[in-house]
């Protein structure tokens, strides 16, 4: 049996002079048209498939299938696909296509992810019965996880396809499971399964973002590594606003977006939208509204399908793709923003702050 989620205005997914509903709900159309017949939620019709973005498109038909039941179904059978596609070993193939795998390597950030997805499903639905069907779903991605810990308590980015453990860990991919640990040992204590191993090593990892950055392979000419651990929770406060004050001149093309690297001429929707989410985690809610407005460039009129970015120096679209996590995550930062659905708080972090029974 569902349990009522909290409250909520689905109606109110909106940015008012930059995005409306119909618009966010003509965007999320795209996601379930693409789903294949299995589940899958591929980059584009006919491409490939990876966990984590599959589970980045699951969460924003979750919160448009409030008002859409197509999409709640859409959303349902994306998560049950992660049921049959595991590898045997534990984690996922890092890469899916046409429903089959393409490779043994398993990334750590992909196992993780399931634990935000359907933490956030609960959120917004409330459905406890499905939460408790897919528990042993988010129980493996995350023991996976786990057992590519390093010495220092760091993840190791991913298992080969021999079997043996990356030699260097990321900082995005650990900032992305310290969010994956906590939520899925929020989930677990909602659902009287508790994980304390997971909090702990969600705190290990938090410690290591923020006190020994050098620990991680050096990627910081990707925006992510910016504000990723902002959105994975471990980096608040006034240590976040620093962060973002530091590159923000780096990274942020006024009137175009966010670049993916800080070397290139290129911006991309997804890293605009994500950083509308870390943004909205610190409360600076004016300037995500401005970045979410500067990226409608790359909206398409006809179908509100994304493309995925921008090369500005050749002023052309690229790569040339409309990614569905593209459009998913535009979904999920005006969902931050504005708080429409319960769901959001998994990006507001604040589930924290309520009783466990909430």
């Amino acid at each position: 049996m569902a349990s009522a989620p909290a409250p909520s205005d689905p109606a109110a997914l909106r940015l008012p002079g930059v995005l409306s509903s119909e618009q966010l709900y003509l965007s999320a159309h795209y996601l379930a048209r693409s789903q294949e017949p299995g589940g899958a939620i591929p980059w584009f019709p006919g491409g490939h498939t990876d966990v984590w973005d599959h589970v980045e498109c699951a969460m924003a038909l979750t919160v448009t299938g409030l008002l859409v039941p197509e999409h709640a179904e859409a959303a349902r059978r994306a998560y049950l696909w992660l049921e049959g596609g595991r590898h045997p070993d534990g984690g996922w193939p890092a890469k899916f296509r046409q429903g089959r795998a393409a490779t043994e390597l398993r990334e750590a950030n992909h196992a993780a992810y399931p634990a935000v997805g359907l933490f956030h499903h609960l959120l917004t639905t409330g459905d406890t019965a499905f939460a408790e069907r897919m528990w042993p779903t988010v129980e493996s991605g995350l023991e996976f996880v786990l057992a590519l810990r390093g010495g220092r308590g760091e993840i190791l980015w991913a298992r080969s396809e021999d079997g043996t453990p990356g030699d260097h860990a990321l900082l995005t991919v650990c900032a992305s499971v310290h969010h994956a640990l906590r939520c899925g040992a929020a989930l677990g204590a909602r659902l009287g399964r508790d994980r304390p191993e997971w909090s702990a090593a969600a705190d290990r990892l938090g410690v290591l973002i923020n006190e020994d950055e050098g620990l991680f392979a050096d990627r910081s000419r990707f925006s992510m590594d910016w504000f990723y651990p902002i959105l994975g929770g471990a980096v608040r406060g006034g240590s976040a606003k620093e962060r973002i004050a530091e590159r923000w001149d780096t990274f942020v093309m006024p009137g175009l977006g966010v670049r993916c690297v800080n070397d290139q001429p290129w911006v991309t929707a997804a890293e605009s939208a994500e950083l509308v989410m870390a943004l909205a985690a610190m409360g600076e809610t004016e300037a995500g509204v401005r970045i979410l407005r500067d990226v409608q460039h790359l909206r398409d009129a006809d179908d509100g399908v994304y493309w995925t970015g921008y090369q500005f120096a050749e002023q052309v679209r690229w790569p040339v793709e409309r990614s569905t996590w593209t459009s998913a995550a535009v979904i999920l930062a005006v969902d931050a923003l504005t708080r429409a659905t319960p769901g959001s708080r998994v990006f507001l972090h604040s589930w924290e702050q309520e009783p466990v029974g909430v």
